[in-house]
């Protein structure tokens, strides 16, 4: 079963500094047939003015992972942590038993552009844990790359959770397939360009629902960037 979650008709807020799209229900925006993906619990698409940002707040009991489309992100935790996340970069931040963090633009000029994804732990109370990495370019051209899974394979962020994370980034006519385990479900978000996935058209900012499927086949119809979640 293949279900479209067209881009238009996800939740949207502009405050001025932060303009925001949700795939899911969050904040002032409930939607009760979208509440979430088996542990997939938040997708939104942030733009950030230059110099604005997210002042200290608190999280626990999720895994929260940024992917930094375009622009740079600035991003300090009550861990000690303090680092810039960059484009291409993704941020793995474990809130467990509870962490504060702010993150902002730092640029004076230029705008922020990013996707933030939580899923649910497999346990609560975990401690809290941070890490970063950059997935390069070419390390996921007409290639899936797996960006997040619980064992860390092939050099990924550790997720605390039966679920992994892959990204790809394809060129017109080019494509990828991955399989899915019985009793697995799929997600895939398409960030920017043209693709048809198993056959049904999407562009950027759709998401495409997968269940009972054996297989995902994602095929660019012009230069297109993805990410894709294998679910329990």
């Amino acid at each position: 079963m293949i279900t479209l979650r067209e881009s238009t008709e996800r939740g949207h807020a502009n405050h001025g500094w932060l303009d925001s799209y949700f795939t899911f229900s969050f904040a002032n925006y409930y939607d009760p047939r979208h509440t979430g993906f088996r542990s997939l619990r938040v997708l939104n698409e942030d733009r950030v003015d230059p110099g604005a940002g997210f002042p200290t707040h608190p999280h626990n009991d999720m895994e929260i992972l940024t992917y930094v489309i375009e622009g740079s992100l600035e991003h300090r935790d009550s861990m000690g942590n303090g680092s810039l996340v960059r484009a291409g970069e993704f941020q793995r931040m474990t809130a467990g038993t509870g962490v504060r963090h702010s993150e902002f633009n730092p640029s004076k000029t230029e705008p922020l552009h990013l996707l933030q994804i939580w899923i649910l732990p497999a346990e609560m109370g975990l401690t809290p844990g941070y890490e970063q990495k950059e997935f390069p370019r070419n390390d996921r051209l007409n290639a899936l790359r797996v960006v997040a899974s619980p064992s860390g394979r092939d050099a990924s962020l550790i997720l605390h959770q039966d679920a992994e994370v892959l990204t790809a980034v394809l060129e017109a006519g080019k494509s990828v397939e991955h399989r899915l385990d019985k009793g697995r479900h799929g997600w895939v978000q398409v960030i920017s360009g043209s693709v048809e996935i198993n056959g049904q058209p999407s562009q950027g900012g759709d998401g495409i629902s997968l269940s009972r499927e054996e297989r995902i086949v994602v095929k660019a119809n012009e230069e297109a960037d993805v990410l894709l979640f294998d679910l329990a």
